[in-house]
């Protein structure tokens, strides 16, 4: 075997561990609720329509909201900005329907920006600074948690993930290994980058 082919097998060899070695993370995060008491729990937004959540956001909203009535946070952090034409925001169509779920007003800060997931971590993470808090439990879908975690502590948050069990993304075994293959690619592409790859209305960017 010449050099050239024995470099060439070897950097596949690499390729592979890496790409495994990030798939098995991803799903292994997924499974993993690292509930505890924090400062916030933290909402990252998805697609919503004239104020009203998508199902990936409603299925994360419901989920928020029951970890603020166990008690382990004193607020509930809504995030997410507009797109053109939106009248509403996603942290503010977030922060509406969490009222109608029985959370009070001032237990929830509106974190209007950010347009992935990069961007609306470091407004919250710039928000924490600002009413002087730092731990967070970040609401994602289960496949997201672990470059939403990976973001959240590179943006300054003391961070850990709670995914989110119902909603259209772990409806089926399909859905659910096209996601882990896709957030795969994409915490590679930020480790590489330190950018958000872009990866539709879900609010997974």
């Amino acid at each position: 075997m010449t050099w050239v082919a024995r470099l060439l097998l070897g950097t596949l060899l690499v390729a592979a561990v890496v790409l495994g070695g990030t798939m098995f993370r991803v799903w292994q995060t997924a499974r993993v609720d690292g509930d505890r008491a924090v400062d916030a729990v933290v909402v990252l937004g998805a697609a919503q329509y004239d104020g009203e959540p998508s199902p990936i956001l409603a299925a994360r909203l419901k989920h928020a909201a029951a970890l603020y009535e166990q008690g382990l946070a004193p607020r509930i952090v809504t995030v997410g900005g507009s797109r053109a034409g939106d009248e509403y925001t996603e942290a503010e169509a977030s922060t509406r329907y969490l009222v109608r779920q029985g959370v009070p007003a001032g237990a929830i800060t509106t974190v209007a920006e950010g347009s992935d997931t990069l961007g609306s971590l470091k407004a919250v993470a710039a928000q924490a600074e600002r009413d002087g808090w730092e731990s967070a439990l970040v609401v994602s879908d289960p496949w997201h948690s672990l470059r939403a975690r990976t973001m959240a502590r590179d943006s300054g948050l003391e961070a850990w993930t709670s995914p989110t069990r119902s909603g259209p993304v772990v409806q089926t075994r399909e859905t659910q290994a096209r996601y882990i293959l896709r957030e795969t690619a994409a915490l590679l592409y930020y480790r590489l980058t330190h950018a958000s790859a872009e990866t539709g209305d879900t609010g997974l960017g």
